[in-house]
C-alpha cells in the first residue's frame, strides 16, 4: 500500500486547541502526518526552549472558533520559517504554510492528547549544549520545595 492509500484510510478526527489566555481557540479536522522535534536555532529562539514540537499535515481543516483577530504572524526573511502566536499571551498557534500545502500545529497548543509519537528530531547539529545530557537531570512531579 502506498503513502497516498495509507493517508486515505486514516480516519479523520477532530482536535481542539487554544492559547494560554483563552482568547484564541480553534478546531482541526483530519489527521497528522508527522510530529517533528526541531532543534534549529530559530525554533530555540521562537520557543525559548530546547526545540520546537510541531505536528504537520496536508490533511487538516483548520477552523478558528474565536480570537482570530488576536493572531500575529512573524516570518523570518528569506526562509520558510514562521511563527503564529496570540498577541495577548504569546502562545504559539497553528498556521498554514501555503508553499508546501501544510498546516503546522505546535503540539503544546492542543487541548487534547497528541495522537502520535514524535516522528524525528531535526537539526541535531544545532542542538543546544544544555540539552545533550538530560537523562541524568532529576525530575519532580511539582516545583521542588
Amino acid at each position: 500500500m502506498d503513502d497516498e492509500s495509507l493517508n486515505q484510510n486514516r480516519l479523520d478526527v477532530e482536535f481542539s486547541g487554544s492559547c494560554l489566555c483563552g482568547g484564541v481557540a480553534f478546531s482541526l479536522v483530519g489527521h497528522f502526518d508527522a510530529f517533528y522535534l526541531c532543534h534549529c536555532s530559530r525554533c530555540q529562539k521562537g520557543t525559548g526552549s530546547l526545540h520546537g514540537a510541531n505536528l504537520f499535515s496536508n490533511h487538516l481543516a483548520l477552523d478558528w472558533r474565536r480570537g482570530e483577530a488576536l493572531l500575529q504572524t512573524f516570518k523570518v526573511p528569506n526562509s520558510r520559517h514562521r511563527r503564529c502566536f496570540c498577541k495577548v499571551c504569546g502562545s504559539p498557534m497553528p498556521y498554514r504554510l501555503q508553499a508546501l500545502n501544510l498546516v503546522v500545529v505546535p503540539a503544546g497548543c492542543l487541548d487534547v492528547e497528541v495522537p502520535i509519537a514524535p516522528t524525528a528530531k531535526l537539526f541535531m547539529v544545532e542542538r543546544a549544549n544544555w540539552g545533550k545530557a538530560l537523562s541524568s537531570v532529576p525530575g519532580f512531579d511539582r516545583l521542588p520545595e
